[in-house]
């Protein structure tokens, strides 16, 4: 009993486990992974972050000391002095910025490394906008081929009952003309007869135009016929040429598609030919936020305005750091001189043979003021310009951002317009149709209506992916990811 059950236990987890797998296969891709890809992957992202480790990597470089000078000096003949014989000289020196240099030079690489981190969240959001409106296309896209092959299907339906009513207007006109010319043969019979009992002009005359006006009779119900016939094969004609303008619409389509998933598969670094799954159906994406929230939130966490606000601050400590630079560099440093004993007639001295050890100090004279007039200048004027720019990017900003709005609020309002036109439009097309096959409408009429829903399917589509591309533009102003 227990290995039965153990059997049964098994089993069901083996086949749950292929459903979860056949599921994960069959869609095993979402716009989130793709962000994650793309987030890791994109070659914008990774210069960027490598352009921001390089600028972490110059703060220890100005932070640092100068490497200290070491000199050596060896006489190829001993220079006699009063106690010795000198043999080498040897001389190590070290320099000291003036205070607050090497501070300030840290403090300007640091934020330097702030701003290219900046510019690193700015890569990054650009490319999960991108990443985010290309799959919105390649959804309107998908769902326009497919609200395309659908109206192929109605027209297909719409051809079917054309071909009904040719036929059965044919078999009518047949009918119709046989009993036409039946009454005419037998009015031209009974004609004959009076006329054989009747021997005057008059009336042979009155006969012959009673035969006449059968005849026109008969031809007039041909005609009619002729020309029910040639409108219901030119119903028939219309609605193929409608069906091979739609194919023709799809080939274009999916020619689009093609592009698009290659321009998609290049913000994730990967093959262009690398399939992308989309939803069949995208649900409508909320804001999250007011939009009075997204502009104060623009202005305060758009990582380009951070970026120009960090070189700023780093414009002035360099400014700062000039300013020390024209100030003296100190220099400690030792000399040592090696010495060799004489030898005295008389006695050695006492400091014969005895090296020497000599302190020293340098001290730099920055006589030449130009140039640390000029360094400071260039700060100043660098510090300006990255006002001016700050200004033009926030002056950006703020256009995008209506520009953003205005997307999302005419998105808003059309997805509330053609869902309701799109459900009137269908139902109006269901009507017309069953009109149609009990011969109540004309081709025209319910051809109008179908494009008519044709129209506001497509537009309800372009609207949701508007809708959703506007948030996306809007949170991507406010540096708001999706991902954290």
């Amino acid at each position: 009993m227990k290995t039965a059950t153990y059997n049964k236990l098994l089993i069901t987890f083996i086949a749950l486990s292929s459903w979860v797998v056949a599921s994960s296969q069959q869609y095993p891709d979402s716009l989130l992974l793709y962000l994650e890809i793309a987030a890791k992957n994109n070659p914008t992202v990774l210069q960027r972050f490598n352009e921001y480790q390089a600028a972490l990597q110059k703060i220890p470089q100005v932070g640092s000391l100068p490497d200290p000078e070491l000199s050596a000096g060896v006489f190829l003949s001993p220079m006699e002095l009063v106690s010795g014989k000198q043999v080498a000289d040897l001389r190590l020196m070290q320099m000291f910025p003036w205070f607050g240099v090497l501070k300030y030079g840290k403090d300007e690489m640091s934020l330097m490394a702030k701003a290219k981190y900046e510019l690193l969240r700015d890569a990054k959001l650009q490319v999960f906008y991108d990443v985010q409106r290309t799959w919105y296309d390649l959804y309107k896209i998908q769902e326009d081929i497919s609200i395309s092959e659908r109206n192929i299907e109605i027209l297909k339906l719409i051809e079917r009952l054309a071909l009904v009513r040719f036929k059965s207007a044919s078999l009518e006109n047949s009918g119709t003309s046989s009993q036409s010319s039946a009454r005419s043969s037998i009015s031209s019979n009974g004609t004959n007869a009076g006329a054989s009992g009747m021997q005057t002009m008059g009336s042979g005359q009155s006969n012959t135009g009673s035969s006449g006006s059968g005849q026109a009779s008969s031809v007039q119900t041909g005609s009619m016929g002729s020309s029910s016939g040639s409108s219901g094969l030119a119903d028939i004609y219309r609605i193929q040429i409608e069906s091979s303008d739609l194919e023709n619409n799809i080939a274009l389509l999916k020619n689009q598609q093609n592009s698009i998933i290659a321009k998609f598969n290049t913000y994730l670094n990967r093959s262009v030919t690398s399939p992308v799954y989309i939803y069949e159906k995208i649900i409508r994406d909320s804001l999250e936020f007011l939009l009075t929230v997204v502009s104060d939130s623009m202005l305060t966490h758009n990582p380009m305005l951070g970026m120009l606000d960090f070189e700023k601050q780093s414009l002035e400590a360099r400014k700062k750091m000039v300013t020390r630079m024209g100030y003296p560099m100190v220099g400690l440093g030792l000399n040592y001189s090696l010495i060799n004993k004489t030898e005295f007639p008389m006695g050695e001295p006492s400091m014969n043979g005895r090296d020497m050890i000599m302190p020293m100090v340098v001290l730099t004279l920055p006589v030449y003021r130009k140039k640390y007039i000029a360094m400071q200048n260039e700060a100043e004027l660098l510090k300006s310009a990255t006002a001016e720019n700050f200004k033009a990017t926030a002056n950006s900003l703020q256009t995008e951002y209506y520009e953003a709005v205005q997307l999302y609020q005419d998105a808003q309002r059309r997805l509330k317009l053609y869902e309701n036109q799109s459900q009137l439009a269908s139902k109006s097309l269901d009507l017309m149709l069953k009109s149609f096959s009990t011969s109540s409408s004309t081709l025209t009429d319910v051809l109008r209506v179908r494009q008519q829903t044709l129209d506001y399917e497509l537009k309800q589509v372009e609207a949701l992916a508007d809708f959703n591309t506007a948030i996306a533009w809007l949170k991507r102003l406010m540096a708001y990811s999706q991902l954290h």
